[in-house]
């Protein structure tokens, strides 16, 4: 599995529509993605796939766009990392995908949807459309935002996120880590113990560390030690700073504090939901899972989430930190508030295919 940093030919997204999770008609959602879109454009092919509703939506917003390409086919939702192929390249240059088994965060555990099986057939659909050969690895239950690849065959997850009960509770750690060597060509798992507070993923690794190159991460951070999410970054960086990759460096960590002012979903955000039997529902005063860790690293940027308001000084620290990360990438902020309020952020609306054969 490349490292996200290395040359893309393309990347994935899906046009929101879900009324459960983007309120309104997704008016507000489709703003955000779009600047996501613009923005991961300038440098790289995006795939944008759309239901048959959404279409119209979608020509009308890209028709002049060459470097956006829609893709019809329907989908439970828009989190193209988690259901998209996750793609691997060997030393030929040959790219595949990989076909996980997807059982929206949880299936009949603690899944957020009743019924996901277009999303569980989108990867081979996307895949046979556009003439990747596929690796099945069904019934070993991934999601892409769970997993995070230095390139150099050392992967990042969370151990709430793979040994939740909802994944594969019949495998042990070690069988867990076979199938990630075993598919992902990798060497060595690095196992964060958690991931952001009240991430609805059982703590997607994406939201809380991100290499930024080999031997170096970004590390989601607080100095509030009254905050829920300040003993769950230490325990991550007391682990990381005790750990060596698969080449035996030792890791760099660079923290990357998340927004100063926590954000709560307000009364006002919960109009407009239509949710269906069996989903999960939005709260009003809810903590929403914000990290800046969250972002997309394109051909020739870094698209970070921003959240405005009270939090514009962190939103700016944010990306001076990611700009020292990646000094040959410009980075690009986009207000993701939006995006967030679904249930992830930017690196989830995405799923980057790496350039080769």
């Amino acid at each position: 599995m490349p490292a996200e940093w290395e040359e893309h030919e393309g990347c994935i997204m899906i046009w929101p529509e879900r009324p459960g999770s983007w309120p309104n008609g997704a008016k507000k959602a489709r703003q955000a993605f779009r600047e996501v879109i613009e923005a991961i454009a300038e440098s790289e092919t995006v795939y944008l796939v759309t239901g048959e509703k959404a279409m119209e939506s979608a020509r009308n917003a890209f028709e002049n766009h060459s470097n956006v390409k829609l893709f019809l086919c329907q989908t439970d939702d828009a989190w193209a990392r988690d259901i998209g192929p996750t793609f691997v390249r060997n030393q030929e240059r040959k790219v595949r995908g990989v076909n996980w088994n997807f059982n929206a965060w949880g299936g009949t555990y603690n899944g957020l949807y009743a019924t996901w099986d277009k999303d569980q057939a989108f990867a081979e659909k996307f895949a046979s459309t556009f003439h990747y050969e596929l690796y099945d690895a069904m019934p070993f239950v991934l999601e892409g935002g769970s997993i995070h690849s230095d390139g150099e065959g050392t992967v990042m997850v969370t151990e709430s996120c793979l040994l939740s009960r909802g994944r594969n509770p019949e495998l042990t750690k070690e069988q867990i880590e076979e199938k990630l060597k075993d598919y992902l060509g990798i060497e060595k798992v690095l196992w964060l113990p958690y991931g952001i507070y009240q991430d609805e993923t059982d703590e997607h690794v994406d939201n809380v560390c991100a290499f930024v190159e080999p031997g170096k991460v970004v590390l989601a951070w607080t100095n509030r030690e009254e905050d829920p999410q300040y003993a769950m970054s230490k325990a991550c960086y007391e682990y990381l700073i005790h750990e060596k990759d698969a080449k035996g460096r030792d890791i760099k960590v660079v923290k990357l504090p998340i927004p100063d002012v926590p954000i709560l979903v307000e009364p006002s955000d919960l109009e407009g939901y239509i949710f269906e039997e069996g989903e999960d529902m939005r709260e009003a005063g809810e903590r929403l899972a914000a990290s800046y860790v969250n972002f997309y690293i394109s051909n020739d940027a870094i698209i970070m989430p921003a959240f405005g308001g009270e939090n514009q000084g962190s939103d700016e620290r944010a990306a001076q930190i990611l700009q020292s990360c990646f000094p040959d990438r410009r980075v690009i902020t986009v207000m993701a508030r939006d995006i967030l309020s679904g249930g992830g952020n930017i690196h989830c609306i995405t799923q980057q295919i790496p350039k080769g054969e």
